[in-house]
């Protein structure tokens, strides 16, 4: 089993790299790729009002569960199914139903916060940060909060201004140092993808052949 963490700021295009990743390592490599989510061990914001848990700063390291997410990993190492927890952007609480997931060849942890857990990290045998520029994420965070998450404009530049970068700048960037490798230009950059898959089909290899 291999694990990847996948980090990089909101917009940076991790999901495209992670989709990219995930793709072509189960057609061309026939491996078994689960994707664990960081954003789906968002703590329980239930107890709140909602005007409260909008006004959570989920882009803290503290608005993640990490005992669940180092434990459900460890679950998967060691060869053991689990039920992996749902968050609703929408409500801004953690759903009754939950994802069963079962071990796989590889495991990509996903999230803008997951270099910031040394627990974590020290699951992970590689570590990849996707960067990209300001404007960029800006302007993705923009189409997927309005689209997805049901957000307007102006919700979104001031979560923005007020939190996301922010946060990013404090957290997020400063974690960049502890990456393996690093993919500029986020899921554009077709170069750093292709030089990232033989990376992990290397390593993968050498695990089977242990």
């Amino acid at each position: 089993m291999l694990i990847i963490g996948i980090a990089g700021g909101s917009g940076s295009g991790k999901t495209t790299v992670v989709n990219e990743i995930s793709r072509r390592m189960r057609t061309s490599a026939h491996e078994n790729v689960t994707v664990i989510p960081q954003d789906s061990y968002y703590k329980d914001q239930g107890h709140l009002s909602m005007e409260e848990r909008q006004a959570v700063n989920y882009d803290h390291p503290d608005s993640i569960d990490w005992d669940l997410l180092v434990a459900q990993l460890r679950e998967l190492k060691a060869g053991h199914a689990i039920d992996q927890p749902t968050y609703s952007y929408i409500t801004c609480t953690r759903q009754p139903e939950t994802v069963h997931v079962e071990p796989s060849d590889i495991i990509i942890v996903e999230g803008i916060l997951i270099f910031t857990c040394k627990e974590l990290m020290d699951e992970m045998d590689i570590k990849v940060f996707v960067d990209a520029d300001d404007d960029d994420r800006l302007m993705r965070v923009i189409t997927r909060d309005i689209v997805e998450r049901g957000k307007n404009v102006e919700w979104v530049i001031d979560r923005y201004t007020k939190t996301v970068k922010p946060m990013y700048l404090q957290f997020i960037a400063p974690s960049k140092r502890y990456a393996d490798i690093i993919v500029p230009q986020g899921g554009h950059n077709k170069v750093a993808i292709n030089v990232l898959l033989s990376g992990i089909r290397k390593m993968a290899k050498e695990r089977e052949q242990e």
